[in-house]
């Protein structure tokens, strides 16, 4: 009765629209207020184990457990509108605007037979939850898709999407409906001529895999633990621009480790010829008050002069495909790579290919000297058809393979929204082929760009076994923050196969728990195998990480761990060790005692440990998360100050989630 009666209202709303000559709709002057919709119930989130409480591993220790998170079946999270209709195009939508639609949700049944219910579950737990959105898969905050559409299987209406504009607010849209597109129909247009608007290709999806928490680790039944260096920071860009856009980021899409390497921290240099340098230090932990102890540990890679760099041979590989159109992907990639150019000097070369349905030799390695023929080259840059990744690479290979050579930088940068739906676009295949090229010597970065398309882990894999790094650019200021001020770090690696090993004292060490790097484990025994891959760092690179420890009762302190660390010089076959034992010296007598950086990184962890909804977080308080970051960002520090923006962006969404549970 119910679907019948959603049916009727749906078909008079489409018949009522389609009239030949529709009234327009009544002038608006300001954006329109809607009441926040009422929101299903959500499935009861995992609770914060206590870390006094938490059951220890057993007798096999916690080698088997991180073998069986590699090999685990894999978990993806996909954003999808996944639609059965066409929906218009760029031109037909700039040339309409409709009217005020609330983003309640409220017609989505999630219905299959008769009629029209939203087919699937919204992601994000939020139905419907976007600009006019009323349409079953929409994500959080998405913007402008929805408004009356909605995904009818079986007889009936059929299948028809409605896209708006406008802004996006947690509850509510005050963005305007669409035309409504009837499957197998023409466009049913409402309204009259607007201004234009971006539109997200109802096809598009983005996809995370969910690589799980890391638990606590018993020190007496496993005293090691391993992981490799990670310097990727794209994790922490795709969040920032959820957190702006109105929503929370996909739990799956935040990488600790990410957060925590993204921002600079004051470690000093090597003191010698070492490539690398360790420090440690430790501190109550403010958010388990007396149960448990922050471990940093920090990395700080040697910084090279500027004329201690190498000649850089760069090979752009640009996605033109269809789905990089929009400005936040092809413009913003064309700006990027201005920005690149701009800090090359003499002896740099740089190479353009492009591939979409097809690939092509845009232009072979060009010397600085000619600039403008390089700017032109990526001016002429245009978006059209599907995404042949694969057939790209090669050829941005054998481009890269013209400049090879031992007393310079080979390296391909990949500028993609993710997608590779052309040739053997599987993550394996693309993975398989950058190994291949990487044992010669030529690296790959891999740059995200737009959101909707985005292959999150196939990017990130692809830079892993490219010896390069993956980042998002959400923003022009991303861009000059990758491609200019930290040129030498993004494209010069000083130290390869970087592993990190910390051996922890059972005397004085209960349990112990690393907050991130999850797909960064490394068997322990394979700790000294040289022909384990593990992480890059480039020059100046610092690398983070942080432990929760639960100390013995009495424990002295004085070598309670003992850091090790691995790297070959690049291209290298051997790799040298160091060892650095923590000292009492090292603890800080309270929290508030600790260093600046200290206290920022231990705040960025938290956050990023409570937005991916750690189940050892989840007892956290969100606004003293807040105020330990802000108490330890300097008003100059831009990249601190904006965090703390961020924080205080979430704290409604954070709370929504929870007041939901």
């Amino acid at each position: 009765m119910q679907r019948t009666a959603i049916a009727a209202v749906l078909c008079g709303a489409v018949c009522a629209c389609g009239r030949s000559n529709p009234p327009p709709p009544p002038p608006v002057t300001a954006p329109i207020s809607y009441p926040a919709p009422a929101r299903p119930a959500t499935p009861p989130a995992a609770v914060a184990p206590d870390p006094a409480s938490q059951p220890a591993q057993g007798a096999m220790g916690k080698e088997p457990a991180k073998e069986a998170l590699k090999e685990a079946p894999r978990k993806v999270h996909v954003t999808s509108a996944a639609p059965a209709a066409k929906p218009p195009s760029a031109d037909e939508l700039q040339r309409f605007v409709g009217f005020p639609s609330n983003g309640a949700g409220g017609l989505g049944l999630r219905g299959t037979g008769s009629g029209g219910g939203g087919e699937g579950d919204s992601i994000g737990s939020v139905y419907g939850h976007g600009s006019g959105g009323v349409a079953g898969k929409v994500r959080t905050g998405s913007i402008g898709v929805g408004s009356i559409g909605t995904k009818g299987r079986g007889g009936g209406i059929g299948a028809s999407y409605g896209y708006g504009g406008g802004s996006v607010a947690l509850g509510g849209s005050a963005g305007y409906a669409g035309p409504i597109v009837v499957s197998g129909g023409q466009p049913v247009v409402m309204g009259a001529p607007r201004a234009p608007v971006t539109v997200e290709d109802p096809n598009a999806s983005n996809a995370f895999h969910d690589y799980g928490v890391n638990p606590f680790t018993t020190a007496e039944e496993d005293r090691l633990s391993t992981f490799a260096a990670d310097v990727d920071t794209a994790s922490y860009a795709i969040s920032r621009r959820a957190i702006l856009g109105g929503s929370l980021p996909d739990t799956a899409a935040v990488r600790v480790e990410e957060f925590l390497n993204y921002f600079h921290y004051a470690y000093a240099p090597p003191s010698d010829d070492r490539p690398l340098e360790v420090h440690l230090d430790a501190a109550p932990s403010p958010f388990t008050r007396g149960k448990t102890t922050l471990l940093r540990v920090g990395v700080q890679a040697k910084q090279l002069k500027s004329s201690e760099r190498k000649p850089l041979h760069l090979t752009f590989l640009v996605d033109v495909s269809g789905s990089m159109q929009s400005p936040d992907r092809l413009p913003l990639a064309k700006r990027a790579l201005r920005i690149l150019v701009d800090s090359l000097r003499d002896g740099d070369t740089v190479a353009l290919c492009t591939y979409a349905g097809a690939v092509k030799d845009v232009l072979g390695p060009t010397g600085m000297e000619q600039k403008a023929k390089i700017y032109s080259a990526i001016e002429d840059l245009t978006a059209g058809g599907s995404t042949a990744m694969s057939s790209g690479l090669d050829l941005a290979y054998r481009n890269a393979m013209k400049t090879l050579s031992s007393n310079s930088i080979s390296r391909v940068l990949v500028l993609t929204d993710g997608d590779a739906n052309v040739g053997p676009s599987s993550r394996q295949a693309l993975v398989d082929q950058i190994q291949k090229y990487a044992k010669e010597g030529v690296t790959l970065t891999t740059v995200g760009f737009g959101m909707g398309n985005l292959k999150d882990e196939t990017l990130e894999q692809m830079a892993d076994k490219g010896n390069g790094n993956y980042y998002y650019v959400d923003s022009l200021m991303q861009a000059r923050r990758v491609f200019h001020e930290q040129l030498g770090s993004t494209l010069e690696v000083i130290a390869q196969d970087v592993k990190i090993q910390v051996e922890f004292d059972p005397k004085q060490v209960k349990r112990y728990r690393l907050a991130g790097y999850e797909n960064r484990a490394i068997a322990d025994k394979d700790f000294r195998n040289d022909k384990v891959d593990a992480g890059e760092v480039g020059s100046g690179h610092t690398v983070t990480a942080l432990y929760e420890l639960e100390l013995q009762p009495g424990a002295a302190k004085e070598a309670l761990a003992t850091v090790r660390i691995r790297a070959k010089k690049p291209r290298g076959e051997h790799a040298d060790e160091w060892a650095f034992p923590l000292h009492a010296s090292a603890f800080a007598g309270s929290f508030e005692q600790a260093s600046q950086d200290f206290r920022f990184a231990s705040a960025v962890m938290a956050a990023a440990e409570r937005l991916r909804r750690s189940p050892y977080a989840q007892g956290w308080d969100f606004d003293q998360i807040v105020r330990v970051a802000r108490a330890a960002a300097p008003a100059d520090s831009a990249e601190r100050q904006e965090f703390i923006q961020l924080l205080e962006k979430s704290k409604p969404l954070v709370g929504a989630v929870a007041a939901a549970k």
